[in-house]
């Protein structure tokens, strides 16, 4: 049985939305550590040298799930949405409920 793809698009989008607005939010966190010793103390800038990095890595994440759920949403456009994009079989309600940018059947996806 194939997916709505009116059901997936919404999801996809609700997704893709909360997802850039975590981004936003995040931006005052990855934003450039000053190093000048005289207004900060060394122990206060490792903690916000360590929040950049961490910062910058969960804005890499997001831009990885956007990626997948901009792919998802073209393959829903291009009639393709909920089959493998490894061995072209149907990808399982479950699978496309818990994750609605899956591109792989839980077998290939292993």
């Amino acid at each position: 049985m194939q997916p709505d793809p009116d059901k997936a698009r919404q999801a996809l989008q609700a997704q893709k939305s909360e997802t850039e607005n975590l981004s936003r939010i995040a931006k005052d966190n990855s934003a450039t550590v000053e190093l000048d010793q005289q207004s900060v103390g060394r122990l206060s800038r490792m903690d916000a040298l360590q929040r950049q990095a961490m910062a910058e890595a969960s804005e890499r994440a997001r831009s990885v799930e956007l990626h997948k759920i901009n792919a998802a949403l073209q393959r829903i456009d291009d009639g393709e949405y909920g089959y493998c994009l490894e061995c072209g079989d149907e990808i399982s309600q479950q699978r496309l409920a818990v994750d609605p940018a899956a591109s792989h059947c839980i077998k290939c996806a292993n």
